[in-house]
């Protein structure tokens, strides 16, 4: 079926105008380029107060304006001054704001960042944010026993060197780091021997796999002061939220990182931002959230709980009702009943009825990526969960449910990698461990938990909890249970879809996710690597190098 839309004419010159700015000048759905964001973010908050179509807009009350006239554009492409340019899409971002705008404008204008050599506590903090795309430096495809200029790739916290610690951290974290490279060949053998490489396998397809084994387990040596690089993709609004948790934080890497950013960010998108360092507005905002962790610490320093043993996972909430509510869900948006009707409605039914209106919304799903709609929504899952720190790096991108954790520290114990203990060489790691844990707790006493962090390796066990709607599982459980996942994270996705199949009882629910892989694998990332290098052979493209 052809859709029908109403062509907007334009003359030539318009036309002319329009196609260095729009990616089509006749189509319903177009681009904008070649317009700094703010200018995007302006243009689109007059738009939603506007009858005028966006182009017509542009031409009407834009690009003939003062700030961003004809002349200013014409410069900007042919290489006028940045500054210049930058100091007129304020000014028009700074009146249509005045007349049009309010907080939700700062959401129209993106910014890709990149924010390197940033501690793995920072990086939890910088991807903390829902609102935002993140990529973050893999410790799984790149071996961290390099240095980076004089030292491994570790920050060190000032408040640790305030301390008069400085030199004792670097030592302990050295020999962390020591130890990680004194391993990485010595389990590249032993993967090497375990899982022969096949005639088929191109050189690097097999190195890259098995390097993704040895990067697993060794990771857990790394402490979490290891740095990281961490790319960002976010909107002004979403990165004014997180430099204002960040200016509250009592770690002075996030407060100097902010800074940092803050810098950089007002090159790009300066309007979007202001607010953040003002005393009475973001400063206050800032001090209000240091003000409430400082009072909730407070308190929970005071309890004396104790420490009970608990499983990996524990489903610790759901609803017994969630398959009955999802399928009244699904009623709601192909009938005219009210909610509560539809519920009634649905109580009624035999079971083999529910379950047929239930199985006709998940449909026929051909792969992981067709997952039901809204109505999965209806029912709620809380996850309790202690696992180590690696795993919960991984997890933990899974921002659009609701997930907190809890300071990393030593109490909980740490894992020991299999294939460490094949090799007998867990008497080494055991002592690697328990000199860290030591060195963590002495930290602990003089500088406090949260700096004390730093310097727990990612074997050490964290607890965290997440709680997810149904069509949230669905994504979280399939895409962390694939073949060529972590066995950490992949045993932990597993187990939570074995809860909510036997522990609530949610059969139909365990039973759509249909893709969520049970299975164990030797070399998990083999077959993943495999189809990469054919979709390269394919298109002409060697393989990268290592």
């Amino acid at each position: 079926m052809t859709f029908e839309y109403h062509s907007e004419p334009f003359t030539e010159t318009e036309i002319g105008v329009l196609q260095r700015f729009f990616t089509n000048t006749s189509g319903p759905v177009f681009g904008l380029t070649n317009l700094p964001e703010v200018v995007k973010g302006a243009l689109f908050a007059r738009y939603s107060r506007s009858p005028k179509s966006l182009r017509r807009l542009f031409l009407d009350e834009f690009y003939e304006s003062p700030e961003v006239g004809v002349g200013a554009i014409a410069e900007r492409l042919e290489g006028d001054d940045p500054a210049v340019q930058l100091q007129r899409a304020e000014a028009l971002y700074q009146r249509v704001f005045t007349q049009f705008g309010d907080d939700s404008v700062a959401q129209l204008g993106g910014v890709h960042l990149a924010c390197e050599q940033a501690s793995n506590v920072l990086t939890k903090v910088l991807e903390w944010g829902r609102l935002a795309a993140y990529l973050e430096q893999s410790t799984r495809y790149i071996f961290y026993d390099r240095q980076l200029g004089d030292r491994y790739r570790y920050y060190t916290p000032p408040e640790i060197v305030d301390a008069g610690l400085g030199d004792t951290f670097r030592a302990e974290v050295d020999a962390l780091f020591r130890s990680y490279s004194s391993l990485t060949d010595q389990l590249t053998r032993y993967y090497q021997t375990l899982h022969p490489q096949a005639v088929d396998d191109a050189d690097f397809v097999y190195r890259s796999t098995i390097r993704a084994k040895v990067c697993d387990d060794l990771r857990g040596l790394l402490p979490a002061a290891t740095i990281s690089n961490v790319g960002i993709y976010a909107t002004g609004q979403s990165y004014e939220m997180l430099l204002l948790r960040m200016r509250s934080s009592t770690l002075a890497e996030v407060r100097d990182y902010a800074d940092l950013m803050l810098v950089e960010l007002r090159k790009l998108v300066p309007a979007f931002l202001r607010r953040v360092d003002i005393p009475e507005r973001g400063g206050a905002w800032s001090s209000y959230l240091a003000d409430t962790v400082r009072s909730m610490e407070a308190i929970g320093e005071s309890l004396e709980l104790p420490s009970q043993p608990q499983p990996e996972v524990s489903l610790v909430e759901y609803d017994p009702e969630a398959e009955l509510k999802i399928a009244a869900a699904a009623l709601y948006a192909v009938t005219d009943a009210a909610d509560e009707t539809l519920l009634r409605h649905v109580r009624t039914l035999p079971a083999s009825e529910s379950e047929r209106l239930f199985r006709a919304y998940v449909g026929e799903r051909s792969n992981r990526r067709h997952r039901p709609g809204r109505a999965m929504e209806r029912a709620d899952y809380r996850f309790d969960i202690l696992c180590d720190y690696g795993i919960f790096r991984d997890l933990q991108r899974h921002r659009m449910m609701t997930l907190e954790w809890q300071t990393l520290g030593t109490n909980h114990g740490y894992i020991t990698p299999e294939s460490v203990v094949d090799l007998g060489i867990a008497p080494a790691w055991n002592a690697a461990m328990d000199r860290a844990g030591e060195h963590h707790r002495s930290l602990v006493d003089v500088v406090g938990r949260t700096v004390a962090q730093y310097a727990v390796p990612l074997a050490y066990k964290i607890r965290f909890f997440m709680q997810m709607n149904a069509r949230e599982a669905f994504h979280l459980l399939e895409l962390r249970t694939v073949e060529g996942g972590h066995p950490g994270y992949r045993r932990v996705c597993q187990e939570m879809h074995r809860l909510i199949r036997d522990e609530a009882g949610h059969a139909l629910i365990a039973e759509a996710m249909q893709f969520v892989d049970h299975e164990t694998y030797g070399l998990g990332r083999l077959d993943s690597e495999r189809r990469a290098a054919a979709r390269r052979a394919a298109a002409g493209i060697a393989d990268p190098t290592d």
